[in-house]
C-alpha cells in the first residue's frame, strides 16, 4: 500500500506512484495545511479534504484547498453514508475533532461525542472497508487534569516551571511522558479522543488495520481561527494586532501558565513521514510537541507578540480558574527523538511571526472571524 520513498529533506519527493489520502476536518485548520502542504509536495497524489463546515473561518480555506488542486467534499464523519460518494482511498488522516476543552462541560456534550468518538468509528470503518491506513491526530488532553495540576513546580518571574523532584511517574523537568498515569477525568473532549486510541487499538488488533496514533501539544500557524477555549497562539495575536483587551484567566491571573507549541509546518512533515515510513511508527504512540524549547507562558507570549506587532493592550487578571485548565502542559519529545530521530524545527517566536503574517496579509477577511 506505502511505496519506497528516498529521504529529501523532511519529504519523501521521489513518488512512484500516486495514492490518494483523504483528511476528514479538511478544511480546517490542522486539515486545509496538511492538504495543501502534501499537494505541494506530491503534485500527483489525489487528497481529498472531506469537513462538514460547522467551525466558523473553515469556509475561508475552501478557496485555498482549490487554487492549490485539493478536492473537497462536503461531508460530516457523523454519517457514515457521507463517505460513499469518496470511494477507495489509501490513507485517512483524521483532524476532523472538535478541539474545545470546554466542549460538553458548558454545553450539552451529545456534539463532542458524536463527533469526536462515534465520527472517529465512522473514519475507521471507511479504512476497513477499503482496506485503508488510519493516521490518528490524538492530543495531549487525554492526560487526566489532576495528574497533569499534581505536578510539582516553581514559579519565576515570568512562568511556571516544573520542579526537580516530581511525584507523578512520567512527568520530570522535560515536561510529560508517555508513561504518565492515564487514570482519572481529562474533558470530555479527552476522553473521546482516548476512547477513540483504544478503539483504533481494538481495530487493529482484531482486523489489522494499519493505524498511527500521536499525542500533540498545542499545535499553532498560519490558518488557525483561535477561540478563548483553544487556538492560544492566533488569539494572542490577533487581539494585539487589532489592539483588543484578553485576560489573564486562572492560577492567580499573572499569566504564567505555560504550554508548548509546535508549528503546523513541523506537524505535516512528521505526517509526512507517517504516510511514507509507517513501520516506524506502528505500534506504539508518541507525545509530539514543541517541547521545554518552544514553550511559552501567557506573559511570554504577549511580549512576543508585543514585540512583532509593536502594539500594547489591557490584559486583566481575572483569578478563578477554567473548568478543565491545567497550570503547565510541556510534551516530552524524548521517546519520539529516540526513536525516530525526530524532533521540531521551528521555533516559538517564528510561529507567532508566520501568524502575524497571516494575518496581516489577509486583514479584510479575517477581521470578521478573529476579532
Amino acid at each position: 500500500m506505502f511505496s519506497n520513498h528516498n529521504k529529501t529533506g523532511s519529504a519523501f519527493r521521489e513518488v512512484k506512484y500516486s495514492m490518494k489520502l483523504l483528511v476528514t476536518g479538511g478544511a480546517g485548520f490542522v486539515g486545509s495545511s496538511l492538504c495543501i502542504w502534501l499537494k505541494k509536495a506530491y503534485p500527483k497524489y489525489n487528497i481529498v479534504a472531506f469537513d462538514n463546515l460547522k467551525r466558523r473561518g473553515s469556509e475561508v480555506n475552501l478557496l485555498d484547498l482549490k487554487n492549490h488542486g485539493v478536492e473537497f467534499v462536503h461531508g460530516d464523519i457523523r454519517n457514515p453514508e457521507d463517505f460513499d460518494s469518496i470511494g477507495a482511498f489509501d490513507v485517512l488522516i483524521d483532524a476532523s475533532a472538535e478541539p474545545s476543552i470546554l466542549g460538553g462541560i458548558k454545553t450539552n456534550p451529545s456534539y463532542i461525542i458524536n463527533n469526536n468518538f462515534n465520527g472517529t468509528i465512522n473514519c475507521i470503518n471507511a479504512c476497513l472497508e477499503f482496506n485503508a491506513k488510519i493516521i490518528y491526530l490524538s492530543t495531549s488532553r487525554v492526560y487526566p487534569i489532576d495528574v497533569i495540576n499534581n505536578t510539582q513546580f516553581d514559579e519565576d518571574d515570568t512562568r511556571f516551571t516544573y520542579s526537580e523532584n516530581q511525584v507523578e511517574n512520567g512527568i520530570s523537568e522535560l515536561g510529560v511522558s508517555e508513561e504518565t498515569s492515564l487514570i482519572g477525568c481529562r474533558s470530555f473532549y479527552g476522553t473521546t479522543k482516548y476512547a477513540s486510541e483504544m478503539f483504533i487499538q481494538e481495530y487493529e488488533k482484531f482486523y489489522g488495520i494499519g493505524s498511527i496514533i500521536t499525542r500533540f501539544g498545542v499545535i499553532a500557524g498560519p490558518r488557525q481561527m483561535g477561540k478563548t477555549d483553544q487556538g492560544v497562539a492566533t488569539l494572542w495575536m490577533a487581539k494585539h494586532f487589532w489592539k483588543q483587551q484578553l485576560q489573564y484567566i486562572g492560577f492567580g491571573g499573572f499569566g504564567k501558565q505555560v504550554r508548548d507549541i509546535i508549528h503546523i509546518d513541523d506537524v505535516c512533515e512528521l505526517i509526512d513521514l507517517q504516510i511514507h515510513k509507517p513501520d516506524l511508527f506502528r505500534g506504539k504512540v508518541f507525545n509530539v510537541g514543541g517541547g521545554m524549547k518552544n514553550s511559552a507562558s501567557l506573559l511570554e507570549m504577549t511580549s512576543i507578540c508585543e514585540e512583532i506587532t509593536g502594539n500594547k493592550i489591557s490584559i486583566k487578571p481575572h483569578v478563578d480558574n477554567r473548568p478543565a485548565d491545567v497550570r503547565m502542559y510541556v510534551s516530552d519529545n524524548s521517546k519520539i527523538n529516540n526513536e525516530i530521530n525526530w524532533q521540531p524545527k521551528r521555533k516559538t517566536e517564528s510561529t507567532f511571526e508566520d501568524i502575524f503574517t497571516w494575518i496581516k496579509d489577509n486583514e479584510t477577511k479575517l477581521s470578521q472571524i478573529l476579532r
